[in-house]
């Protein structure tokens, strides 16, 4: 549904800013895929050009099979752009605010009345569908302004940052409502910072640094590729342990608690158990500690800050 090849932006200035160094993306029908980077990564630039706000200096960007250039812009009717940056009319009612961004994206007039009573059922917003904008919680606005960007029923869909500053339950429904939309065959494209949402949603996950894609592929690829099949574990002990710490473990100060890397966690937490069984000591917890998306994105792009 998506792809860019080769994209190329360089900003003026003394000296000039580039942005982007040859970035590659691709996103299937169906596909929820987060796109992830540092600060000044090039994640803005990119987006913004899918979106047609940035004009690429070299690179190509196809929708539906379609290159988009200055000739066939009108090619990105399938695309809908939620923004991180609440773009909402406060002054008016939420479903005011449905029927009028369901009208710019050209929607027939005789079908607006039903995208909006689908909308306001599909946010959890039907009883509120007369209340001004401005009187809304962060949550409510935030599913509001999901649903005003995708009224036209867009197959591409670009989302950035969707649940900034929303508590728990409404990003829940968030999640809830962005997997109906790709259920019903739309490609979603996440940007976010919120590292363990996008390891929890996303199908694949892409990787930018210094305006070039540095990895995509799943998460167990990206496991694997940076930070191999290792896992750690954990075991919490009822009491001190006494003599040496157990086969290739380190013991905290306390010593009631073994911790060691293992790369067979069902073979070695097994052999692991049986020593301190037979050593007397009772175990009172097993923790396996999962590799994150967190510690993929450290191993790929550095420690360093990005200002």
């Amino acid at each position: 549904m998506l792809r860019v090849t080769g994209a190329k932006k360089t900003y003026p200035g003394k000296p000039p800013a580039m942005a982007l160094d040859g970035a590659e993306l691709r996103l299937a029908a169906g596909e929820w895929l987060a796109l992830l980077g540092p600060n000044g990564a090039g994640k803005t630039t990119l987006v913004r050009s899918i979106a047609g706000r940035v004009r690429l200096d070299g690179g190509e960007i196809e929708l539906g099979g379609v290159r988009l250039d200055r000739a066939n812009a009108e090619a990105r009717g399938v695309l809908g752009i939620v923004p991180q940056d609440l773009a909402l009319h406060p002054r008016l009612t939420a479903a005011e605010n449905l029927r009028a961004f369901g009208a710019l994206h050209g929607v027939p007039r005789r079908e607006l009345g039903e995208r909006a009573r689908w909308a306001l059922d599909w946010t959890g917003l039907t009883d509120r569908a007369g209340t001004r904008v401005d009187t809304f919680s962060g949550g409510m606005k935030r599913r509001l302004n999901i649903a005003c960007g995708v009224l036209h029923r867009p197959t591409v869909v670009l989302l950035d940052e969707p649940t900034v500053g929303v508590d728990p339950q409404s990003r829940e429904r968030i999640w809830i409502m962005l997997a109906e939309l790709r259920a019903g065959g739309a490609a979603l494209l996440l940007t976010t910072h919120q590292l363990d949402e996008a390891q929890r949603v996303a199908d694949r996950i892409a990787i930018i640094d210094r305006g070039r894609t540095i990895a995509d592929g799943t998460f167990d690829a990206l496991v694997a590729r940076t930070l191999g099949a290792e896992r750690k574990i954990s075991i919490a002990l009822d009491a001190p342990l006494g003599g040496d710490p157990p086969s290739g473990c380190a013991l905290d100060p306390a010593r009631r608690t073994a911790s060691r890397a293992v790369s067979d966690v069902g073979t070695e937490l097994a052999a692991l158990l049986a020593e301190l069984a037979r050593r007397g000591a009772r175990v009172a917890d097993v923790t396996i500690e999962r590799p994150s998306l967190h510690a993929v994105f450290i191993a790929l792009t550095g420690r360093e800050l990005r200002e």
